[in-house]
């Protein structure tokens, strides 16, 4: 498979780190579903405040009471296949924030060729 240069589409998936879907952390089933998709890659990112449509603020700053953070997955790659991927999030992604945004591949990722 060879890895997009130039342009492609962000995909960022915005959810809270205590989101599931049946019993798993829901960011790690968007990764799943990602990578049995064929996408380049998926990274998830721990955020250390925010809040959402709730307007509740989520912190990780000592004597919160709020332990709900806000975790970002986000995928890169050509955006015919990003786009054919937003299906999967149907359904699957209830209470976040779904954001394309165009970007560009200045220096596309080595493939790790593990067995």
């Amino acid at each position: 498979m060879t890895r997009p240069a130039g342009r492609a589409l962000r995909l960022t998936v915005l959810v809270g780190e205590h989101d599931t879907w049946h019993h798993r952390p829901l960011y790690a089933e968007i990764v799943h579903r990602a990578h049995a998709a064929g996408l380049a890659g998926a990274s998830v990112f721990h955020g250390v405040e925010g809040f959402g449509a709730s307007r509740v603020v989520h912190t990780s700053r000592l004597l919160s009471l709020s332990d709900d953070l806000p975790v970002a997955v986000v995928v890169v790659d050509a955006e015919d296949r990003v786009r054919a991927f937003l299906p999967e999030l149907d359904g699957l992604v209830t209470g976040g924030l779904v954001t394309l945004d165009p970007c560009e591949i200045v220096r596309p990722a080595a493939r790790e060729d593990t067995e």
